[in-house]
């Protein structure tokens, strides 16, 4: 994929939004529900030396991965729920997305 993405100019492996489906299910309730939403997909670039050990190896170390930068929840009702179930299920949307490093503190 790197070479294509080369070969192309990055525009087909680039981050970037992509349609993805999710089956959504509620717990008690008789069906699941297909949702169209967007998530961030695609290269970033990784710069990696494995050969840096010690003191010096995490500072040399980038990683980067495709994730959004706006994000929004958007709610959908799942059919078949008995009375005392809220069919209110909430699935999010990316906006907007970018290569980012790994925040390994929080994530």
């Amino acid at each position: 994929c790197i070479l294509l993405c080369a070969l192309v100019g990055g525009t087909v492996c680039a981050c970037a939004l992509k349609n993805h489906t999710l089956l959504i299910e509620s717990h008690n309730c008789a069906q699941c529900v297909a949702i169209n939403t967007t998530i961030c997909s695609g290269y970033c670039y990784t710069q990696q030396d494995t050969n840096l050990r010690g003191r010096f190896g995490r500072t040399f170390l980038i990683q980067r991965s495709c994730v959004p930068l706006s994000l929004v929840y958007q709610a959908t009702c799942v059919p078949g729920c008995p009375q005392d179930v809220n069919p209110k299920l909430y699935y999010p949307v990316a906006r907007r997305c970018s290569c980012r490093r790994c925040d390994t503190r929080t994530h």
